[in-house]
């Protein structure tokens, strides 16, 4: 694989190039944007290796969901927002109409 990053804008974008590839693996990760200019800073980064390097879509949250995406940003007890991993996993499995793709979180130490 190489070591490009290949930043892509838009979700439809994305998974033209998971078709493109037969992309097998995906991985993401749900982060908080410290230096967003917007109130909630809720971030989904979405990464795909490809042999033509290591697709990556940025995911920013609107409201009560994601942007691109649509996956829902869920509002904790203590007022946290947050995405679970069930709903990431169930979107692409769903977009991409395939249960056999691997979709792994990536979760810093």
């Amino acid at each position: 694989m190489s070591a490009r990053i290949v930043r892509i804008k838009t979700w439809e974008e994305f998974k033209q190039s998971a078709i493109k590839h037969n992309s097998q693996s995906f991985v993401y990760g749900i982060e908080q944007a410290a230096l967003s200019p917007q109130k909630d800073l809720t971030v989904l980064r979405l990464m795909m290796p490809t042999s033509e390097g290591l697709f990556l879509l940025l995911d920013f949250s609107d409201g009560n969901m994601l942007r691109q995406t649509g996956i829902p940003v869920r509002v904790g007890r203590f007022g946290n927002r947050f995405i679970e991993d069930d709903d990431v996993m169930d979107f692409l499995k769903k977009q991409l109409k395939r249960e056999d793709v691997s979709i792994c979180a990536y979760k810093p130490l």
